[in-house]
């Protein structure tokens, strides 16, 4: 789901397109982002990039589509060095993690 490596952080996650409202949910022991663009010509992985970044406060050019770039489940390495971001990045999780599994 989520794992710190060397240049920051990887996570797992899967995509809904054509939703009603931009929105991460955890659900199925997954994480689900709720995108509103429809999956034609990359414009759901374009969204899905802007919606991450505003959610978690980064550029736009610190992510990167590592794997699913035409599936639903996607790799995501967010580039990122500062501790403090990262920290808030686990934490959304966490708190993402807990009230999910109520």
């Amino acid at each position: 789901m989520l794992k710190e490596v060397k240049d920051g952080i990887v996570l797992n996650l899967r995509i809904v397109p054509n939703s009603s409202k931009n929105e991460i949910i955890y659900s199925q022991d997954m994480f689900k982002v709720k995108i509103t663009a429809q999956p034609i010509d990359g414009k759901a992985n374009k969204a899905l990039v802007e919606f991450l970044s505003k959610q978690f406060k980064i550029p736009k050019s610190s992510f990167e589509i590592v794997r699913g770039q035409t599936s639903k489940d996607k790799t995501i390495f967010i580039k990122i060095s500062d501790d403090e971001k990262i920290k808030e990045i686990k934490s959304f999780v966490n708190k993402s993690l807990i009230s999910g599994k109520k």
